[in-house]
């Protein structure tokens, strides 16, 4: 196929999560290793892809640089969430199966700007120095 005939073909704006959240996941220092132990830290992440599959997109970083906090997961607006207003939100000791599932039924509603932040997850928020928030969510 030439190179012509694949441009021509524009990628669909939900398949190339350009209208979608973006769940990031810390899988560095601290975040997703034996640390942090009770936790199954591959079913953690293979349970937010499954559950977001077609709602956001879920992506994996090194490391967030928030170890007191960890596992870290960032919630980041979609376009239109933050059109509305919404902001990424950060979520620290992300370290069990229900905050797991109630981070990505969040999600799955719209996330920040157009659901509100459950109040169990208001629990885990916290806000990282300047400095760590830029480098994530630039």
């Amino acid at each position: 196929m030439s190179r012509r005939i694949r441009a021509a073909r524009p990628v669909p704006a939900e398949r190339a999560g350009a209208a979608r959240p973006t769940v990031t996941v810390c899988r560095g220092c601290c975040c997703g290793t034996p640390k942090i132990p009770r936790l199954d830290h591959a079913a953690q992440l293979r349970d937010l892809r499954a559950a977001l599959a077609d709602r956001a997109s879920v992506r994996v970083v090194d490391c967030l640089d928030a170890y007191e906090q960890a596992n870290v997961i960032v919630v980041q607006p979609s376009p239109e969430g933050r059109r509305a207003g919404g902001r990424p939100v950060w979520l620290g000791l992300v370290n069990d199966r229900d905050a797991t599932a109630d981070i990505a039924a969040w999600t799955e509603a719209g996330g920040p700007g157009l659901a509100d932040l459950p109040d169990i997850l208001d629990l885990y928020a916290f806000l990282p120095s300047r400095r760590v928030r830029q480098a994530v969510e630039d």
